[in-house]
């Protein structure tokens, strides 16, 4: 496995592979890995024949009141996790790198449709950010096939906009979210949980489960949110959203719709918890 910094060495070598006909699987994170990030890597294995793996902590974003700062860079640690796994290559820019001109970019993507609402409202800027560093890191290694993680559905849903939208010729793999065993979502922020936290931090996946089941019921989906924040509020949580979508584009449902998901973030201490629960609904009589 190397380890590359600069984005000509890259090309270089994905060339070389691309000369002897090989496909190319690529899992873009921000560092700081654990088993979900792992998962990713693993569901490429049948999938292509060379894996790159980024770790970038893409300051474009984040807020201006956002942990960028101190969001933890454990390259060392993301390393040894990722050597057992077969990845050919970890891709770890330096910011100066990626953004020559410094990050404040003069060309950007911008979605027309799904950053309006859930972490798009509450992060305004945010999906630009994301939207704009994988563009730039699909252009750099150029994979056939990139897995993300369905924790963020929202981020998903974004990133396959993007890609058919402008004609990028890789195909996403989303990959079901990897849970703790008491229910909570894997995730870098984790780590932000004191003790006490941590016991409270299931409450969320449970809650969203209880909430799925409210829905199957028939319960109507303003009634599951107002619900669903209440009970996390009283919990211990500071509820960011709760918001009852279509799967498909993330539209407000119809009564038609059989296929919803609920999107939910929660703030307990520093950490903001992210997750989400899908859902198809009994068939119409």
């Amino acid at each position: 496995m190397e380890t590359v910094h600069r984005i000509d060495e890259l090309r270089a070598r994905i060339a070389a592979w691309r000369k002897q006909g090989e496909r190319i699987g690529f899992v873009p994170t921000m560092g700081n890995l654990h088993r979900g990030h792992l998962a990713l890597v693993e569901r490429l294995k049948s999938e292509a024949d060379r894996i790159v793996v980024s770790i970038f902590v893409n300051p474009t974003q984040f807020g201006a009141n956002e942990d960028f700062d101190g969001y933890p860079r454990t390259l060392e640690a993301d390393l040894a996790n990722l050597a057992p796994l077969g990845v050919d290559a970890v891709f770890a820019p330096s910011v100066a790198e990626m953004y020559p001109d410094g990050p404040q970019l003069r060309t950007k993507v911008e979605l027309a449709t799904l950053t309006d609402m859930a972490c798009g409202a509450s992060r305004p800027g945010h999906f630009t950010g994301v939207a704009t560093v994988v563009s730039k890191l699909f252009n750099i290694v150029q994979p056939d096939v990139a897995a993300f993680g369905k924790k963020d559905y929202q981020q998903v849903k974004v990133i396959e906009r993007m890609v058919r939208d402008l004609d990028i010729p890789v195909r996403i793999v989303p990959v079901d979210t990897l849970r703790e065993a008491d229910g909570l979502a894997m995730s870098s922020r984790n780590g932000y949980l004191s003790a006490e936290e941590r016991a409270i931090a299931p409450l969320l996946a449970r809650t969203l489960a209880a909430a799925a089941e409210r829905l199957q019921q028939g319960e109507a989906p303003a009634a599951v949110e107002a619900w669903t924040r209440q009970t996390l509020d009283e919990g211990g949580m500071r509820t960011d959203y709760v918001t009852i979508r279509r799967q498909s584009d993330l539209a407000e449902p119809t009564a038609r719709d059989r296929d919803l998901v609920i999107l939910a973030a929660a703030w307990l201490g520093r950490a903001r918890l992210l997750d989400n629960r899908e859902i198809t609904l009994n068939a119409l009589s």
